[in-house]
């Protein structure tokens, strides 16, 4: 008999899918006093999802009703192997119960954990849709919409007063984040075990708000959210939401948040790993004002420290030949990049050359001898040629309020980044930079980011103004408003 058509090709596909390993899917059902919609709940799974998920854990909230014996007997009496039912004996608050459910997930080695209601206000039906894009690899999580579908919610039942109050906190957390989606409010959410290592979601609140709390760590950690439609069933359930408090709650969440992004206080349940430093962009940032300290004659350029190499390449595009070193390589190509731990020193490749500039940004309050890595840069420099440096300001109103408060917390960027290891005021830097044999030729300041602080809600033109207001201040009360100190050095004569 003749083979089939393609068979060979077939044949040579086969090792590469069955190479793939299969993504292990858990449901996760909250419930809390739900004895009389749990096994509905679990009936409505559709039988190809039962087939395709390795395991369904209830964790019952310490219910005061029957609901842990129902899913007991629900086990029983359908044969469902991969039912785990669990009871907490003491309520851990709809926060502490998806922490607890999450924790297990990955203890038990899933990768995609679903969330889902046990008063079946979230349809377990549309499970199927849900879980395509991660496992698919294309979200990190995914969260069912009931405002997608233009009218769907207030068809489906959900009273007039919840579909506000949604609407109005929504546009106020994304007008606040820089966000875009439908709803924050859905408690319909599948997540990717490997992202949620990647948050601190068990330093969240044990109460309704975690559900902000975690996107909001999401959104800080760069990673991706996906919606889709779902549909809206309001039931006789019982709600134990408080409304106002909760609105109160992400209301504070986010302000918190904001804070936590500003370096004003530190709140943990923030302090996620976010991608590197971006460059920033406003006119009268640093980035942009050391740009123009470069100056527009042809020079050859050494960025110490240079990162993603934004400002490299900002350079490279007017004409600079740059150099660049790093402990990791650029996203920019440059013209030459060295690969080098910069507590060490400068690189041997570099020391045998010499540079028109040499550019220290953000780069000394990381290291635990700056003045040595200035001493040594000194010695690279051309004839007439300058050092940029450009360092936060230790005694900034934002520091000065934290001490004030009674605090001294490090932040995820900003003055307070956890990665400093040095803090300078103007003097201290300059009598530094003496030490190191070199003489300030110029001083600048910066103000606040405000670009990467205020919501885009407040708009270019606002966030331009508020930006000048606050530079004008910084040039006249350096040491309390400049939010960093620029310097152009020179060799000493």
């Amino acid at each position: 008999m003749a083979p089939p058509p393609n068979s060979s090709e077939s044949a040579a596909m086969r090792p590469i899918v069955e190479a793939i390993p299969r993504k292990k899917v858990a449901i996760f059902i909250v419930t809390y006093n739900a004895v009389k919609t749990l096994r509905q709940v679990l009936d409505r799974i559709p039988e190809d999802v039962w087939d395709r998920v390795d395991e369904v854990f209830v964790f019952d909230d310490g219910s005061q009703d029957d609901t842990f014996l129902v899913g007991l007997g629900y086990k029983q009496l359908h044969g469902k192997a991969k039912l785990s039912i669990f009871r907490h004996e003491e309520n851990l608050g709809y926060g502490g119960n998806q922490i607890r459910g999450y924790k297990y997930a990955i203890e038990q080695g899933h990768d995609i954990v679903a969330l889902l209601h046990g008063d079946g206000q979230y349809a377990p039906e549309a499970l199927g849709d849900l879980l395509e894009p991660l496992d698919r690899g294309e979200a990190d999580a995914v969260f069912g919409s009931r405002m997608m579908t233009k009218g769907a919610a207030r068809e489906g039942g959900m009273p007039l007063y919840k579909y506000v109050g949604n609407k109005i906190l929504t546009s106020f957390e994304n007008a606040m984040l820089g966000t875009h989606l439908s709803e924050f409010h859905s408690g319909y959410r599948l997540y990717s075990t490997e992202a949620l290592k990647k948050i601190p979601f068990d330093r969240n609140t044990q109460d309704f708000h975690f559900d902000t709390q975690i996107i909001i760590q999401f959104h800080a950690a760069g990673l991706r959210i996906v919606e889709l439609p779902i549909p809206t069933y309001y039931g006789d359930e019982i709600c134990h939401v408080n409304g106002m408090k909760y609105a109160k709650d992400v209301v504070a969440s986010v302000m918190r948040y904001e804070a936590h992004e500003l370096g004003i206080q530190h709140h943990p349940e923030y302090a996620v790993d976010q991608p590197n430093y971006t460059m920033k962009k406003s006119r009268l940032s640093s980035h942009s004002q050391l740009l123009d300290m470069v100056g527009p004659t042809k020079q050859r350029v050494l960025d110490v420290g240079c990162g993603k190499g934004e400002l490299a390449h900002a350079l490279a595009q007017r004409g600079h030949t740059v150099v660049g070193i790093d402990q990791h390589p650029p996203d920019q190509e440059l013209d030459a990049f060295y690969e080098a731990n910069l507590f060490t020193g400068l690189p041997d490749e570099v020391l045998d050359e010499r540079f028109d500039t040499i550019l220290f940004a953000d780069v000394l309050e990381h290291l635990p001898h700056p003045d040595a890595m200035l001493n040594q840069a000194a010695g690279l420099l051309s004839e007439n040629g300058k050092i940029l440096v450009s360092v936060p300001n230790a005694v900034h109103w934002s520091v000065r309020a934290q001490v004030a408060a009674g605090r001294f917390d490090y932040t995820n960027k900003g003055i307070m980044d956890h990665g400093h290891l040095r803090f300078f005021t103007r003097l201290s830097a300059e009598r530094m930079f003496e030490q190191a044999g070199l003489r300030v030729s110029e001083h600048r300041t910066s103000p606040v980011p405000w670009e990467n602080v205020l919501p885009r809600v407040f708009g270019k033109f606002l966030r331009e103004k508020v930006e000048h207001a606050d530079f004008m201040l910084s040039r006249m009360k350096p040491n309390v408003f400049a939010y960093q100190n620029l310097f152009e050095l020179k060799a000493a004569r």
